[in-house]
């Protein structure tokens, strides 16, 4: 997929519960602009030491030696990264990952007021990384009730900066739409913060329905001009690809599977031959085990 000596995939950390690590939904990055050296946020709630600031009816997701295994893989200077405890009542509300009751883009932190087991630490610690304060806009329970946030995934958006406007765009589920106290703070929100001044709705029920909201729909990754023109692939969508991959998920994604079909071989059979067929038309090569 990348072919310059720039690009790195690191190998996963080693199985086990020391090392839980659930990726991106965990980690948030904030910069001046885009491309520049920024501070990496990584949200854990377990350390594996206080037992008793863990959550008692969910079990935390994220280790903290999970988070500073990959900080150090990365390459990232210590003092450009902050390592937050979750809330643990957050967490037992149905809170499983950081990105369910907390966003960030750029110089600004969106988030619920329970989200972090010592917030003001956690500003505090941002801010001496950055070098300056940072933009926050923290969401009071009385305003929007954790369970409500969970629901309707109001956290779980995309906060992007738009060119030639001076505030952000907050992309959220249609579920925000249908939960009165959140549809009510993102109207006051829209009006009245010079932070995020529009407040787009998108109708992603299928995603949801798989536990997924905006922020599950995106990854994002800083690149120059010059390592996207060396990727070695199509990667990037744009309405050529889209047309081919939904052709490609119509003809070979099954109506509907039964536990008997996992019985049959012809099922096997059938999910290599549209993986090697998905390898080829996105040009990555072979990456599966029954392709090499």
């Amino acid at each position: 997929m990348f072919n310059q000596d720039s690009f790195v995939h690191h190998a996963p950390l080693p199985a086990g519960p020391s090392f839980s690590d659930e990726g991106a939904a965990n980690h948030t990055r904030f910069c001046n602009k885009y491309g520049e050296p920024g501070v990496a946020l990584f949200v854990y709630g377990d350390d594996l030491v206080d037992k008793e600031a863990v959550p008692k009816k969910f079990p935390a997701r994220q280790t903290l030696p999970a988070c500073k295994a990959i900080a150090r893989s990365h390459g990232l200077s210590h003092e450009k990264v902050v390592y937050a405890r979750q809330n643990p009542a957050a967490i037992d509300a149905g809170v499983f990952h950081n990105d369910v009751i907390a966003v960030g883009n750029q110089g600004l932190l969106f988030h619920h007021e329970l989200a972090f087991a010592k917030r003001d630490e956690v500003y505090s610690q941002l801010d001496a990384a950055m070098g300056r304060a940072l933009d926050y806009i923290e969401v009071p329970s009385t305003k929007v009730s954790l369970s409500d946030a969970v629901r309707s995934y109001l956290f779980n958006s995309q906060l992007l900066s738009v060119p030639g406007k001076s505030g952000a765009t907050l992309i959220v589920p249609g579920e925000c739409e249908e939960v009165a106290a959140v549809h009510e703070y993102l109207q006051w929100l829209e009006t009245e913060s010079v932070l995020i001044n529009e407040v787009c709705y998108f109708n992603l029920r299928q995603s949801m329905n798989n536990g997924g909201g905006p922020a599950c729909l995106r990854l994002r990754v800083v690149m120059s001009e010059d390592q996207i023109a060396n990727t070695a692939s199509r990667i990037l969508l744009d309405e050529a690809l889209y047309s081919e991959l939904r052709t490609w998920v119509e003809r070979n994604y099954r109506d509907s599977l039964a536990a008997a079909d996992l019985q049959d071989p012809a099922l096997l059979s059938e999910c290599r031959s549209a993986l090697d067929e998905l390898t080829q038309l996105l040009k990555i090569g072979s990456v599966y085990d029954f392709q090499l």
